[in-house]
């Protein structure tokens, strides 16, 4: 049984990065792996990854503070409410959104990522060309590390 309140990342991926809490992108499954981690059952995730610290920047926390309030036992409406009481600086819902889109489409950057992005569609479904975004690979990697096929 899955647990979200202390989820096993070895036997389950975390939520999708495109969902989204209070409009905030990727905010969902930052939360999985800061509570994995916690419990030590982040599997094979790295927390907190480099796309975690890009969230936790916009927000302007720390990844220290994020993970004690975690800690503390807060539910994602709980977080939710503590962050909006921390942005730094403060940011209206329209500015998270765009923000959020904007995340939401990156694709790997400069030469050396988009090498190590096609190797990773490569290892993971070589014959798929529709995956153009870094969330669109952590989905497709989700996939297929628990069993799917690309």
């Amino acid at each position: 049984m899955i647990s979200y309140a202390t989820p096993n990342l070895a036997a389950h991926p975390p939520r999708s990065p495109r969902m989204r809490l209070g409009g905030f992108v990727h905010l969902p499954r930052l939360l999985d792996k800061t509570r994995a981690s916690i419990v030590k059952q982040l599997g094979d995730y790295s927390f907190p990854c480099a796309l975690d610290q890009r969230v936790l920047s916009f927000m302007g926390i720390e990844a220290e503070e994020f993970i004690s309030a975690v800690r503390s036992g807060k539910s994602d409406s709980e977080m939710l409410e503590w962050i909006l009481g921390r942005l730094t600086p403060a940011r209206r819902p329209h500015e998270i959104v765009a923000w959020s889109d904007w995340l939401e489409n990156v694709a790997p950057g400069d030469a050396q990522r988009h090498e190590n992005f096609a190797n990773e569609i490569r290892r993971l479904a070589p014959a798929r060309n529709d995956i153009v975004t870094t969330f669109d690979r952590l989905e497709l990697d989700d996939y297929v590390s628990f069993g799917g096929r690309g």
